[in-house]
């Protein structure tokens, strides 16, 4: 490619992305796919589609535009455009004769997965071309996640089925189901996406200290969820205070008790790591220990002395605080009971044991955390693997494993 051709190149890929912020400032979420499309024509985009992921993170919907004609939902499992949601991978493929390249790009808000780009080249996919369409695929997601904070319209789009008021309750608050950085992979899971009773998570990056908790409130429905959810909320205070996992704790307990519900309680697992050095630091509030997966194998569950669940103000001392050095490659699994309760097809329950087992396997494939996550959905609650008996949380680290780009689209 000649220095006039880049420079042409350069020239039409800045007047794109100079135009899409001139027209979608003050424009309704409903016109920003055309004006995508629109104005992706003039790096010779012939056809582009915006697919957002459900939350079963089963299917990729096309998001209404005039590009997106009659395409429909398409499933993960098994297709090229799932391939490249999954992997993190942009994938080239030859369209109709005739017509050109196709391009499936990942969508990605930092490191969460919100979807895939599927567009159409007229012309020769030049390197330049590919970096400017990659580009241009991280811009469009930026600009999904920021229409989405004042607006219904990808929401609904993401559902396959009615949310009930407790999860509408808990997703509002939770944070992104991803987070990475050169050290670390987090990948969080919540089930039954659609009718949560009283789990959560949440977790923060602060000063080279990842901060992370899990929260199982005791029953199911909107008095649950409003148990969890205020637990969360305390957490947050008391964690933007400075306070450790111990006074977290004790914290957490008496913001709970202080609003007169003591009939109900809140299990939970409040963590630190120091991502310089894998200084673990985490106390249970009647809560499973987590598992620590070294070299591809379950070695074994954290356990500690745990301290009283949360809002009974029954802890005679400040909670057993418990301590390991992680090596770099392990994996940490935190996650709420509903998980290893959920029943495979014989009856039997998942268990801790055949919880260890699938994520051995997933760590000896090389899967990365949220594509980890994602088979384990699968293997619970798809393929016939049986019903949830309880909610089902899990948050899974990964840490200094070398998957840190893995959950990034391949540069090009």
């Amino acid at each position: 490619m000649t220095h006039d051709t880049l420079t042409s190149l350069d020239a039409r890929v800045g007047a794109m992305f100079q135009e899409v912020l001139r027209r979608t400032h003050l424009s309704p979420p409903t016109e920003l796919g055309p004006v995508l499309a629109e104005e992706a024509r003039r790096i010779g985009v012939t056809s582009l589609v915006v697919y957002v992921v459900d939350y079963e993170q089963r299917t990729l919907v096309p998001v209404p535009a005039p590009d997106t004609g009659d395409s429909e939902r398409v499933a993960i499992q098994g297709t090229v455009a799932g391939r490249a949601f999954a992997s993190s991978r942009i994938l080239v493929v030859d369209d109709e004769p005739g017509d050109g390249r196709r391009l499936w790009i990942p969508l990605l808000d930092g490191t969460e997965r919100i979807g895939v780009l599927r567009l159409t080249l007229a012309e020769a996919v030049t390197e330049p071309l590919m970096q400017a369409c990659q580009r241009y695929g991280h811009f469009i997601a930026l600009l999904v996640v920021s229409k989405s904070a004042y607006t219904d319209f990808f929401e609904t789009l993401r559902r396959t089925s009615p949310m009930t008021l407790a999860s509408e309750l808990v997703w509002e608050l939770v944070p992104p189901l991803v987070l990475a950085s050169e050290d670390f992979v987090l990948s969080a899971l919540l089930e039954p996406c659609y009718d949560i009773g009283g789990d959560a998570f949440d977790y923060a990056l602060n000063d080279g200290v990842l901060h992370v908790a899990v929260f199982d409130a005791m029953g199911h429905g909107l008095a649950a969820a409003g148990m969890a959810s205020l637990a969360l909320s305390a957490y947050r205070h008391s964690r933007r205070n400075a306070d450790g996992p111990a006074a977290a704790y004790t914290a957490i307990d008496a913001a709970l008790a202080d609003h007169g519900l003591t009939s109900q309680f809140v299990t939970a697992l409040i963590a630190e790591l120091d991502l310089s050095t894998g200084a673990l630091r985490w106390v249970s509030a009647g809560h499973p220990g987590p598992l620590l997966v070294r070299d591809g194998r379950l070695i074994k569950t954290l356990d500690i002395t745990p301290s009283p669940p949360l809002a009974l103000q029954l802890a005679p001392h400040p909670p057993v605080e418990g301590h390991e050095s992680l090596e770099p490659g392990d994996m940490l699994l935190l996650y709420t009971d509903g998980l290893t309760e959920a029943r495979r097809p014989g009856g039997e329950l998942f268990t801790v044991e055949r919880l260890g087992e699938f994520i051995e396997r997933e760590a000896a494939s090389g899967r990365a955390a949220p594509e980890t996550l994602r088979q384990l959905r699968e293997a619970i609650v798809e393929r016939g693997a049986g019903a949830l008996n309880d909610d089902a949380t899990a948050v899974l680290i990964e840490w200094r494993r070398g998957s840190e780009r893995a959950v990034l689209p391949e540069t090009v």
